[in-house]
């Protein structure tokens, strides 16, 4: 699938030794959060969707710190030159990565494997119940039309 414009997707570095791992996830020179607002962290669990939301100013990264997940993201941002394009990012335990996703990119996420899902994402704006800055589209919205089946290959 190809990729969209204005999202960024950073490979992250692991420093492994007899102890463990250090994982640098976020640093402020890599320029990638306009502003800091809110870190945030989710758990969910096998086989569950999250999908699909957007929103009009805040732009999010995405970490996946255990288990595996499939990201999906679509771009409904109008004047885009990858507007209408869906791109699909396999980010967790086997593939450590960063996703910055700009507002107006539709975005969400299938857990994938027998593990739950543990998830930071760290957004430009914090969150105000009074004034959310979220709109919902369903997983299986016909506009965007993603497959959510696995393929057995």
């Amino acid at each position: 699938m190809p990729s969209i414009h204005d999202v960024v997707i950073k490979k992250l570095a692991t420093h492994s030794d007899d102890r463990g791992y250090f994982r640098e996830v976020l640093r402020e020179d890599d320029k990638l959060l306009r502003h800091f607002g809110q870190t945030s962290f989710t758990k969910s669990y096998p086989g569950v969707i999250k999908a699909f939301h957007w929103h009009h100013k805040q732009d999010d990264i995405w970490y996946v710190a255990g288990g595996m997940a499939r990201i999906v993201l679509y771009d409904r941002r109008p004047g885009s030159p990858t507007h209408g394009v869906t791109q699909v990012v396999y980010a967790g335990d086997d593939n450590a990565l960063t996703v910055l996703i700009p507002a107006g990119i539709a975005h969400g996420y299938q857990v994938l494997g027998n593990e739950p899902l543990t998830l930071f994402y760290h957004v430009t704006k914090a969150y105000d119940p009074k004034d959310p800055d979220e709109e919902r589209i369903p997983f299986d919205d016909p506009e965007i039309g993603f497959d959510w089946s696995i393929k057995n290959r």
